[in-house]
Formats: structure tokens, C-alpha cells, sequence
């Protein structure tokens, strides 16, 4: 499942851009990818971050995998509800199972990210 609006990288990431901030998660082929996701660590509100850098962990039953900056920004918000349902991430990957929004830095960052049709087809070729 690729929904078209977002935008997504190549560590499986998405993107929705909402004005000057961006809300971010892993896609449907990563959580599909990770199993029962069962922990999830998030930055703190105020934290900034920079592209590429990691900047939380989700633990599944298989493995604990790194997060990555989409673009750089200040954390503004956090999926608190995360914290205590991690499966929210499995159940709704691009709804309630967001894990932050920053506050775009750089907005010609977003041109380096992938659209729909380019991710699915990164997913193909990777196959």
C-alpha cells in the first residue's frame, strides 16, 4: 500500500506536508517488513534534527531499526500515543501511527524525497 499524496525515501520513510511542517512515519512495506512492532522511541519536542540522521528507534519481534530524518527541522510534535500502543504503527502506518512532525527547515529538501510512482518503483526494483 502506497498512498500517492505522500512523499517517501529510500529507508522507507513518508512524508505529508502540511504548510511548513512535515508529519512523518514508516511506510506500509516497512512495518509489513518489521512484524509486530512492540517499542517505540521518539525524540523530544524542541529537539532539532538533521537530514539523514537518525532520529528514533522502532523495535519489532524480528529487530530494532534505526529512523531517519526525511529533511532537517525542529520537533514540534511527537505521536505521544506511540508510546503506550506501538502497534499503531502495524494498524494504521500512515494514520495514528505518525511519529513526528518538524518544522521544515530547508524546504528544497523535499525535492530530494520520492514520489509515489518513484518509490513503488524503488520497491520493485529491490525485489
Amino acid at each position: 500500500m502506497i498512498k500517492s499524496d505522500l512523499k517517501y525515501t529510500k529507508d522507507h520513510e513518508w512524508v505529508k506536508v502540511e504548510g511548513n511542517k512535515a508529519r512523518i512515519g514508516i511506510s506500509h512495506h516497512a512495518q509489513e517488513a518489521m512484524g509486530d512492532v512492540v517499542f517505540v522511541e521518539l525524540p523530544e519536542v524542541g529537539d532539532e534534527i538533521s537530514q539523514h540522521d537518525s532520529f528514533g528507534t522502532v523495535e519489532s519481534v524480528k529487530a530494532v531499526s534505526d529512523v531517519y530524518a526525511p529533511v532537517s527541522g525542529k520537533v514540534v510534535e511527537i505521536n505521544e500515543a506511540l508510546l503506550d500502543s506501538p502497534e499503531l504503527i502495524n494498524s494504521d502506518p500512515y494514520g495514528e501511527g505518525w511519529m513526528i512532525v518538524i518544522e521544515v527547515e530547508d524546504e528544497g529538501q523535499l525535492e530530494s524525497l520520492l514520489s509515489a510512482e518513484e518509490y513503488e518503483a524503488f520497491l520493485k526494483e529491490a525485489e
